[in-house]
């Protein structure tokens, strides 16, 4: 049983996570639906330490006619019990989708209130459409609902996502068009949390017509396109795997949610490609791609033991080498819970 915060403001932060996680299932089922399919999310549920300290469930769907994975994660970590730590608590909605078929673009949504222990607090905003296959209309349909959503704060939060997202190895960024707000606080939790719902919402209403557009459209895929979708989906493992904080981070705290920390992960991936990066990256880094493809095996499938594999590769990567978390992805602030890996 997952013991819940006791602070009122974490409570109505697991309140909007709830909202938002249902609203996004409840979407994409209705997007297979309109495809033909009925996908079937199944819940998971993890406990930190026994639940004493929270832990989250997550829907996940994948492996079907409509999406190649689909994974919405909400999770609730909290020290009560333990006042000398800095973090009081922290509560998150995580959700990526790739869909089967290859002209349906992915999705990265992200929201998270943190407190501290000394009272103060912030959130995490994060929204990105992310292609395969680049469609002008898709990019700026998504973009313009997240200005419409928070016009004040857009042109701030697309040039923050513009620059975790890039990829130097690769001169290129993770996606089309990102929102990113790290560390926000007006001072008026109220606001800030009304601030969050409504760009998750708009990015989830508006995601799902995107993909029902698309797959209404789509022809068979062909062979081409699903090599390029592949290539996307290795480029999106890497990112991932070697620039993301937030992933690092969550997987140096703890190892007792693994597969749903790297729910992100496509079902399958270019190895070759993957290894063919190692040389473009500073060191140590190149060591990291190389354990990467090890863990991957030649398949490239991203299965839930492949996904274990690749934590433990992560863990110890950042161990023996705990500078390289400096060439990793990061906003216009650096949040301290993700800073010390240590919440």
């Amino acid at each position: 049983m997952r013991t819940p915060a006791a602070s009122p403001r974490a409570a109505a932060a697991l309140v909007l996570v709830g909202q938002l996680q249902r609203r996004l299932v409840t979407a994409l089922e209705r997007v297979g639906r309109r495809a033909g399919a009925e996908p079937r999310f199944q819940r998971v549920e993890w406990l930190r330490d026994g639940g004493a300290h929270g832990g989250g469930e997550r829907f996940g769907a994948g492996d079907d006619a409509v999406f190649d994975r689909a994974s919405v994660n909400v999770s609730q970590v909290h020290y009560d019990d333990l006042p000398d730590r800095k973090l009081a608590s922290a509560t998150a909605l995580s959700a990526i989708v790739h869909p089967r078929h290859p002209r349906a673009p992915s999705m990265h949504v992200h929201t998270s209130w943190t407190e501290m222990r000394d009272g103060t607090g912030y959130w995490r905003v994060m929204a990105d459409l992310n292609p395969s296959h680049p469609d002008a209309v898709d990019a700026r349909t998504f973009r313009d609902a997240l200005r419409a959503a928070a016009p004040t704060l857009a042109a701030s939060a697309e040039a923050q996502g513009d620059r975790y997202f890039a990829i130097p190895a690769l001169g290129r960024t993770r996606g089309v068009t990102h929102f990113y707000l790290e560390g926000h606080s007006s001072g008026d939790f109220a606001a800030d949390e009304a601030l969050a719902r409504v760009v998750i919402e708009a990015a989830i209403d508006t995601y799902a017509s995107i993909v029902t557009r698309q797959l209404a459209q789509a022809r068979p895929p062909t062979e081409a396109e699903r090599s390029v979708q592949r290539a996307y989906h290795t480029l999106y493992l890497f990112q991932v795997l070697t620039l993301d904080r937030g992933t690092t981070s969550g997987l140096l705290i703890h190892d007792q949610n693994d597969v749903g920390i790297l729910g992100s992960l496509p079902s399958v991936v270019d190895t070759a490609l993957l290894a063919s990066w190692a040389g473009l990256v500073p060191e140590p880094q190149g060591e990291l791609v190389y354990a990467i493809t090890r863990a991957l095996g030649p398949t490239g499938a991203v299965t839930e033991d492949a996904k274990r594999a690749l934590a433990q590769v992560s863990r110890d990567h950042y161990r023996r080498h705990p500078a390289a978390i400096e060439l990793q992805a990061r906003g216009d602030v650096v949040p301290p819970t993700v800073a010390n890996h240590q919440p």
